[in-house]
């Protein structure tokens, strides 16, 4: 039990919940034998989902007869105490009852609670929404995607030591190459703050990640830095951007190759390639938010997402535990 990642579940966040997020836990103990979850929800709900599918020992059940709604505000959410399952999954991490806590719930209402509960890492002003997102070479680590829309140099610096901290808790062999999202690479480019936090960078001497520059959103993809930088505003709508544009991509795709006969046996001939590239645009294997630069991680996991994309959260969560991510960002800030 000891070697085990102890992983906090809100079960009665996001859509059709508890019976996805218990499926997502199945699915992923089919594949990962080295969690154990901490179930918090409505016991009766769970237990038929659960009930002798995983081995007992790998999993208990905290009943919460309340929980977040998804229409409440944080301040609603704060209010309706600590008796709510996302409340007592995130205090379990507070106490150090589970390693990292992980909801599909209400988004404002999590943070609003983790920072309530967690408090901030010492020397980090703010905190920031992060995740992972694929390009031509692997994976970048984004940030921030939301939780501040205005931010300092100091924030953005912040932000860069903390992604690098993450992305080098995922992949530990790599030296993360950081960048700022700006308007142009030329130095001169972008509003004060963000020229500021350029001259701050470069100036940084580092054995923890290298310094790559600005980058323009026509690069996001193409895998040249492993850390993007930018405040929430514009990383928000950046994110936004990319969902849109993939799934317009994939659908006319499939209008061209489902519109006739000559499309229809195009289709056919190119499935194992259709395939790879379904898969690679499907937005369930990259799902899984970190909220980082409290004490403790937390992971927030899309709403609408389904078992499979939820299962993927709980993987990110195993990994950064895994890799102390924790106490990189501490040792590094």
């Amino acid at each position: 039990m000891s070697d085990l990642i102890k992983i906090a579940v809100d079960a009665m966040g996001g859509d059709n919940a508890p019976k996805k997020i218990i499926n997502g836990i199945i699915h992923n103990h089919r594949h990962y034998k080295n969690n154990f979850f901490i179930i918090f929800g409505k016991e009766k709900e769970i237990i038929p989902h659960i009930n002798n599918k995983i081995d007992k020992k790998f999993y208990k059940i905290v009943n919460t007869e309340n929980y977040v709604k998804s229409t409440d505000s944080p301040l609603e959410a704060a209010k309706k105490g600590k008796d709510t399952s996302m409340w007592l999954a995130i205090e379990s991490v507070k106490n150090k009852e589970a390693d990292i806590v992980i909801s599909a719930g209400n988004t404002g209402a999590l943070l609003v609670i983790a920072k309530l509960n967690l408090k901030m890492i010492e020397n980090i002003d703010k905190p920031a929404l992060s995740a992972l997102w694929p390009n031509k070479k692997g994976m970048s680590v984004v940030l921030d995607l939301g939780a501040n829309i205005e931010c300092s140099a100091k924030n953005l610096l912040d932000f860069s030591i903390m992604g690098a901290s993450l992305y080098k808790s995922l992949y530990p062999s790599d030296i993360p190459r950081v960048a700022l999202l700006n308007i142009g690479s030329e130095e001169l480019k972008g509003n004060e703050t963000i020229k500021e936090t350029f001259q701050i960078l470069n100036n940084k001497k580092s054995t923890d990640f290298n310094f790559s520059g600005y980058i323009e959103g026509n690069d996001l993809m193409n895998g040249e830095v492993n850390v993007i930088v930018s405040d929430g505003f514009t990383g928000n709508v950046a994110l936004k951007t990319a969902e849109g544009t993939a799934n317009f991509i994939t659908d006319e795709l499939k209008k061209a190759l489902g519109g006739n006969l000559i499309g229809k046996i195009s289709s056919f001939l190119n499935i194992i390639n259709l395939r790879k590239f379904k898969k690679r645009l499907d937005p369930r294997l990259y799902n899984g938010a970190i909220f980082i630069g409290l004490n403790s991680p937390v992971v927030k996991s899309h709403g609408g997402t389904d078992y499979i994309g939820f299962s993927n959260s709980l993987s990110v969560c195993s990994k950064i535990v895994s890799g102390n991510l924790i106490d990189k960002i501490k040792s590094n800030i």
